[in-house]
């Protein structure tokens, strides 16, 4: 039983987890018209992350006693971690492997979504033993 709630959480928060990245990618394809393409991911990032927390706190860690203020300071914490994450694959991706390559159709787009895909996991921890305690 233990187990089959793990995993339905879990599949949950990859639901909204996909949710705030759709938020996220697409904010940074609407913000690459107005910076270049590093800022755009750490600012689309941050909408991706409020987005990111209310879903979480709503319907994956139903069941926190953390207080709102911690709760969303540990959220903060963890994402830290995660845009770091991000951004450093998303960089590597765009200007180092793509290009080793030669590959240039679609390469930011590409590279982000590589970025936003790879900290999945720890953040998945990180909430789950951080966050939403």
């Amino acid at each position: 039983m233990i187990k089959k709630n793990l995993s339905n959480q879990f599949l949950i928060f990859l639901i909204t987890g996909g949710i705030a990245a759709l938020v996220n990618f697409g904010s940074r394809l609407a913000l690459s018209s107005y910076f270049n393409f590093s800022t755009s991911i750490i600012i689309a990032y941050i909408i991706g992350m409020i987005v990111a927390y209310i879903l979480s706190r709503k319907f994956v860690f139903i069941g926190s006693q953390q207080a709102l203020k911690m709760s969303v300071i540990y959220f903060t914490l963890v994402n830290i971690v995660a845009i770091i994450q991000t951004w450093l694959i998303s960089m590597y991706f765009a200007y180092y492997l793509l290009p080793y390559f030669d590959i240039v159709g679609h390469s930011l787009e590409v590279s982000h979504a590589a970025g936003v895909i790879f900290p999945v996991f720890t953040s998945y921890l990180g909430h789950k033993y951080l966050s939403f305690k």
